[in-house]
């Protein structure tokens, strides 16, 4: 074999030169030739702020290394390449430039990429194809120095230049920030992590980058989320690492007989909840259900880190659009799929095309409260469709069940409401526990109401509930509430005090029940003297009867 060859930038990219000089590959000392081609595309790379670009200019400095110590000699060949040359490299353009040197050299070419091998070979090139490496041969995960920063209590590490690392340490729901160490990050010692991280990814099997953009790289590594960021989108270099503590199965959860059924039967299912709930952890435990039931499971993620079962594929955007991958995983024919995360309006879109195509949805949603999940498909999709799409909504709260509602479609008179007339399509979210309906959603003109009938009991305490939640407080139903009346030309005014603005009320006079209302948002009703109700508030009035309301 000849002692000269030239590098493309894919044996450089992946590191593979250095394996090949290392292992005595390319012979004794051989000439390592780097065309300015490649030089410039490591550059440009590395000035867009891509990961890449940096581990290309960690290779050649590794090589440079190599040469000082006379291992190799390694020879810069070439022209620089233009911009316009530069711009053209997805046509083939630099690729070419490449084999010019390899052929004016008289060289091998070395690479990893076989449309470039196969070009080379067919203009008469001596090429040295070289294979991705085996997995067995890869660095191993325990030896990064990331995993320096992790225990088994640690959920995420947060490491950014020149500050000290914090780590999340806990589980879903019940987590603290600690500092893990009173030494600030060093900028050598985070690129070093940063470099380990993107080598391990790139020869590993099991592991990938996500998505890679100018100052910011999403990697799945094993079990571990990586992100990390550089200026101009990060004001400074920050590398924030998340792995799943814990794997659980379905039966892990407050489930009891009743709800499994109803999760067997159910087909349009939110789970929402707080960023670090546990959200996603109950959402692969329901797909590792399902699986388990022998019905055909996919994912559709942005970020593939679902901790599911390898015989359920996980899909990610198809050339960057998560559109042509729904396109796509229509034609698998899944029975259920799992959808984290649904947040933007064409996510929304994808959720409901998949349920009117008759596939089983578990949509992922971040919400602070159950009715907030099903508010924001409200102007995203048609009222009517929602009992169509969504069926069950669970809320995940501190690593488990914290509320389950479901939704489904029925005529009557909305509450509040006397006259017969107005009944209308209403959407009912009743609590699955106990049956009882919590909030309606129906048109009320051009506007859609979502009015809250009777509340819903939650962990969450706020000290000023009684005053801003549209929702009254177990202990004030039955309270007598003080009404104030007000005879005007042709109305009564009804009106309470503010805390109760939003609420149903009944209306009492001398123990009896004159009528039930809806307070509006500024706490009153106005009723038109024409109106029975009316009449008999007019009449008990006029003979100072003390009248009172109690929230229903």
């Amino acid at each position: 074999m000849a002692d000269k060859f030239v590098c493309d930038t894919s044996v450089i990219f992946n590191g593979q030169i250095i394996k090949l000089i290392e292992d005595g590959d390319l012979g004794e000392k051989p000439n390592i030739i780097i065309p300015n081609v490649v030089i410039a595309e490591i550059e440009y790379r590395s000035n867009i702020k891509k990961e890449i670009g940096f581990f290309g200019i960690d290779i050649l400095k590794t090589l440079r290394e190599l040469h000082n110590k006379g291992e190799i000699t390694l020879i810069i060949t070439g022209k620089r390449p233009s911009r316009e040359e530069i711009k053209l490299s997805p046509g083939g353009e630099l690729d070419a430039l490449i084999r010019r040197e390899a052929k004016a050299n008289n060289a091998h070419l070395i690479t990893t990429d076989r449309i470039q091998g196969d070009i080379g070979k067919f203009e008469g090139l001596e090429v040295v194809y070289v294979k991705d490496k085996d997995v067995s041969t890869s660095k191993e995960l325990l030896s990064l120095q990331l995993l320096e920063f992790f225990d088994k209590e640690t959920m995420s590490v947060h490491l950014k230049r020149n500050i000290q690392p914090y780590a999340k340490k806990g589980s879903p729901g019940n987590w603290r920030l600690e500092k893990i160490s009173s030494i600030p990050i060093t900028n050598q010692k985070i690129e070093e992590v940063a470099l380990e991280i993107i080598e391990f990814v790139r020869e590993d099997q099991h592991s990938f980058i996500e998505i890679e953009k100018t100052g910011a790289l999403v990697a799945q590594m094993r079990d571990f989320r990586i992100v990390i960021t550089r200026p101009p989108f990060s004001n400074d270099v920050e590398i924030t690492a998340v792995r799943p503590l814990v794997s659980l199965e379905l039966s892990d959860y407050s489930i009891n007989q009743r709800l499994q059924k109803r999760l067997d039967k159910a087909e349009g299912i939110l789970v929402c909840g707080a960023p670090g709930a546990g959200k996603s952890t109950f959402s692969a435990a329901l797909a590792n259900y399902y699986l388990e039931s022998h019905k055909i499971v996919k994912t559709l993620e942005s970020v593939r880190d679902l901790q599911v079962r390898p015989e359920i594929t996980q899909y990610t955007k198809l050339e960057g659009n998560l559109e042509n991958s729904a396109d796509v995983l229509l034609l698998v024919r899944p029975d259920f799929t799992i959808f984290d995360e649904v947040r933007t309006t064409k996510d929304f879109e994808i959720y409901k095309d998949f349920r009117l195509s008759g596939v089983g949805m578990i949509g992922v949603v971040h919400s602070s409260s159950a009715i907030d999940a099903i508010q924001r498909f409200i102007g995203r999709v048609e009222l009517g469709m929602l009992p169509s799409i969504i069926d069950t909504i669970i809320f995940i709260e501190g690593g488990d069940i914290e509320t389950v509602l479901i939704v489904r479609m029925t005529v009557k008179v909305p509450s509040g409401f006397r006259d017969k007339d107005l009944a209308r399509p209403v959407i009912e979210v009743r609590v699955f526990e106990t049956n009882q309906l919590a909030f309606e959603i129906y048109s009320f003109g051009q506007d859609v109401v979502l009015n809250p009938i009777n509340p819903i009991k939650t962990r969450k305490k706020f000290s000023d509930y009684e005053k801003s939640s549209p929702f009254p407080r177990e202990e004030q139903i039955g309270e007598k509430i003080n009404l104030n009346v007000e005879v005007k030309r042709n109305k009564i005014l009804i009106k309470a005090p503010e805390q109760y603005a939003s609420n149903n009320i009944e209306v009492f006079t001398d123990n009896k029940l004159i009528f039930t209302g809806a307070l509006s948002r500024n706490a009153d009703i106005s009723l038109s003297l024409s109106n029975r109700e009316a009449k008999k508030i007019l009449k008990n009035y006029k003979q100072q009867k003390d009248i009172y309301g109690k929230l229903k």
